[in-house]
């Protein structure tokens, strides 16, 4: 095992304790609503986009549910232990991610999807135009940058490898490095990596530069899929059912929002929220935005988007003892567009 994925699996088996520790007492805007339901939900943003939760409390999506700002995260490992140790209220990262977490005894749950690919939002692997990477056995001893490890990207790449004949101990071989999503074009193009992965308006805005290209991406190996979820901790649902409808409902509105308007006026109302918040951020990467590539009707999740990925990681040794079920991790019933209905 990896230097990074034993740091990886320390992490996640601290945040699992620390839950333990603070799920039962609850903390911020939470425990400050005394016998009421909270209306106010801690969270972590990304810098220069617009998530769909402040999409949707920019709409009035969310009713009286108010969103608190507490910093910005670069990779939804991180997110979500914030939220499975009570630093913030929600999180979303890669189900797969979200799975380990959860197998470590982490009281989480899976209300809605976020994100994911399609044909117009996906994610890439990237190389310089002159570069010889051409195909899985080129990556052999070469460097990837991704926002981080033992999510997404790298489930994505190492699928794509195992299919192109690479054995395991070939696998290894390839290099994996963790970068901000920033950074990542500018260490391509430095040539301080071999390969870049990039997704949604920050690949976009790369393409559109010129001097790469796509060795392949993850909706041409696996189709369009949601591939992300947002969590709340067990407790905290259990104390706050309502606050949770209602930002399900809220998210849910603002995908099919989103999915309907042109184009033009989704990045018009991103562009006004970062103007709005002033946090000072180049408002320029929103000008890419093309779609959430969220599947589901209204973030629905489907079985298949955990199953996929309990399959692989059970595969790579990272599961130990019973597999965990999908509908142990995730849930619907907060849903309102699920069985094709609407809010």
């Amino acid at each position: 095992m990896s230097p990074p994925r034993r740091a990886l699996l320390r992490t996640v088996a601290t945040a699992a304790a620390l839950t333990l520790l603070t799920g039962a007492a609850g903390c911020g805007s939470d425990a400050q609503a005394g016998a009421g339901q909270t209306s106010e939900l801690r969270y972590q943003g990304s810098v220069g986009q617009v998530t769909l939760p402040e999409l949707a409390a920019d709409l009035g999506y969310l009713g009286d549910v108010r969103l608190k700002w507490i910093g910005n995260v670069t990779g939804g490992p991180q997110d979500i232990q914030a939220t499975a140790t009570g630093q913030s209220d929600f999180g979303g990262a890669f189900n797969g991610a979200i799975v380990k977490l959860a197998a470590a005894n982490a009281p989480i749950t899976a209300v809605v999807s976020y994100y994911g690919s399609d044909a117009q939002s996906f994610q890439g692997y990237y190389v310089l135009d002159d570069s010889p990477i051409r195909g899985p056995r080129d990556l052999i001893g070469r460097k990837v940058g991704m926002n981080t490890l033992g999510a997404h990207a790298e489930a994505v790449l190492k699928t794509w490898l195992a299919r192109g004949g690479l054995t395991a101990d070939e696998i290894k071989k390839v290099e994996l490095v963790a970068l901000p999503p920033v950074n990542t074009e500018q260490s391509l193009r430095q040539k301080q990596i071999d390969v870049a992965v990039l997704g949604g308006v920050i690949r976009d805005k790369a393409v559109d530069s010129g001097g790469i290209r796509t060795i392949f991406t993850d909706y041409e190996l696996l189709g369009a899929f949601s591939a992300g979820t947002y969590v709340f901790r067990d407790d905290f649902i259990k104390r706050n059912p309502e606050t949770v409808k209602a930002f399900v409902t809220g998210v849910g509105k603002a995908i099919e929002w989103a999915r309907t308007q042109p184009r033009e006026t989704v990045v018009a109302r991103m562009r006004d929220i970062i103007a709005k918040r002033g946090r000072n951020e180049d408002p320029s990467l929103v000008a890419y935005w093309k779609s959430s590539g969220v599947a589901g009707h209204g973030g629905v999740i489907d079985e298949r988007e955990f199953g996929t990925w309990i399959d692989w990681l059970a595969s790579e040794g990272e599961l130990k003892g019973d597999r965990p079920k999908p509908a142990d991790i995730y849930t619907n019933r907060f849903n309102a567009f699920v069985d094709g209905g609407g809010a």
